[in-house]
């Protein structure tokens, strides 16, 4: 008797699942489903990827016990600085790592207020960046880690390398590690960055950072997979100071993907935003996981309005989430028209625990300032799980340890290589 098979295409897949093939397709571009490519540019699952998926997908599923966790592990001696800090996501997963932070640097004083609320002993720095001194910290810093917005550059001539920056919140991100100079960076930012202004952006920022010495390798990490119960991506980028001997590693993107149901299934209960009563009316139509297109004709007319006839750009309007499947990516606003979150039983927006859970916040970790001010600090934060295993693989890469359980990622020649190039392997989950 032959082994059972444990790659299949999409049309096995369909049979297996007992969906449609369009369907398949769909869940591997949402990121539901990991998928690789053959020779023919056909996608190929793994049989084991399925049976879990198609376990996800069992009404018996919702008698299960959530499995909320927020993952964690023993300090380490290796410190960290933390730029742009917000309400903790990236701070927390870095803590829970082992990092010890020296210092953390915010200038939004709810998020500020947030962090000492939860960690009085923490270095919080309230203030612009711009007016930080990092030079006390030269060669005394493991990691310097940071989500810099995303900014265009002037292109006048750029050839100044460092100074091409100059006035953006790069460059406070590149000076703190010229005065620096820790071991490790870290910077995070939305996938867009890979493309942003015909990608000059995020190529000026490696050149930069191979002449402050480092070298760099770039990575799309996906949350469901790690972890997290949300379709989020991350760009997150990580650079080894030149005259170390360590391989940059990034996370295996092979962890069982968790649902809604994992993350909010036993939610406390917390403060929310509401809905009015006419949009209340029409989302009640809603069934769980649809959106604007299960409803009446007329009512999709009334309720789109002037987008109605508009093609693409709509998907999230009028959702409502599903038990079943992560949630969509959190925005800064749980009932914005273009990205809505509707509950997937109860028709209201999540609320703020709800948020913070999907988000891999523990309870424990509460948020200040009004409603809205939460909610974006939830929403702008880097899920904390995703951190943490961005995290255990720098420590991995500083203590020399454990090394064959992650991603070994070349860092780009910036010699030879071009954009294109450096997007496919950013893209790349290889």
């Amino acid at each position: 008797m032959g082994s059972e098979k444990k790659q299949v295409t999409v049309t096995e897949a369909s049979h297996i699942l007992n969906v449609s093939a369009d369907t398949i397709r769909r869940w591997a571009k949402a990121g539901l489903l990991r998928c690789t490519r053959d020779s023919n540019n056909n996608r190929i699952f793994e049989l084991a990827e399925l049976k879990k998926l198609k376990k996800r997908h069992d009404p018996q599923k919702l008698s299960e016990k959530p499995r909320f966790k927020v993952l964690k592990s023993r300090a380490t001696q290796y410190s960290s600085i933390e730029l742009f800090a917000g309400a903790g996501g990236t701070a927390l997963g870095m803590h829970n790592a082992g990092f010890k932070h020296l210092m953390l640097n915010e200038v939004d004083h709810n998020a500020c207020e947030t962090l000492r609320l939860n960690q009085p002993n923490w270095n919080i720095l309230e203030g612009d960046i711009h007016t930080v001194d990092f030079t006390s910290y030269h060669d005394k810093v493991d990691l310097l880690q940071g989500g810099v917005p995303c900014q265009a550059f002037s292109y006048a001539g750029l050839s100044r390398g460092f100074d091409d920056a100059r006035g953006t919140l790069f460059f406070e991100f590149a000076r703190a590690v010229k005065e620096i100079k820790p071991k490790v960076l870290m910077m995070e930012n939305v996938r867009g960055l890979l493309t942003h202004d015909k990608s000059r952006t995020f190529m000026t920022m490696l050149r930069i950072l191979d002449g402050l010495g480092y070298d760099v390798a770039a990575k799309v990490l996906h949350a469901q997979f790690l972890d997290v119960a949300q379709k989020r991506e991350r760009l997150v980028l990580i650079g080894v100071r030149k005259d170390l001997d360590m391989p940059i590693l990034y996370p295996k993107e092979d962890r069982d993907v968790l649902t809604l149901w994992d993350a909010i299934g036993n939610c406390p209960k917390s403060s929310g935003a509401q809905y009015p009563p006419a949009k209340k009316k029409v989302l009640d139509m809603v069934p769980q996981g649809g959106y604007w297109r299960d409803l009446p004709l007329e009512v999709q007319k009334e309720y789109l309005k002037g987008s109605f006839k508009l093609s693409g750009g709509k998907t999230g309007m009028a959702r409502r989430l599903a038990w079943n499947e992560p949630s969509l990516t959190l925005t800064c606003a749980p009932a914005q028209k273009q990205t809505e979150r509707c509950h997937p039983e109860e028709t209201r927006p999540l609320t703020v625990r709800e948020y913070a859970r999907i988000q891999s916040f523990p309870d424990e970790w509460q948020f200040t300032g009004s409603i809205a001010s939460q909610y974006k600090q939830i929403g702008n934060a880097v899920p904390c799980n995703l951190a943490y295993h961005v995290g255990r693989g720098i420590v991995a890469m500083l203590s020399g340890k454990h090394q064959d359980e992650y991603r070994h990622v070349r860092p780009f020649d910036l010699n030879s290589v071009t954009t294109a190039e450096v997007r496919a392997n950013a893209l790349s989950m290889n």
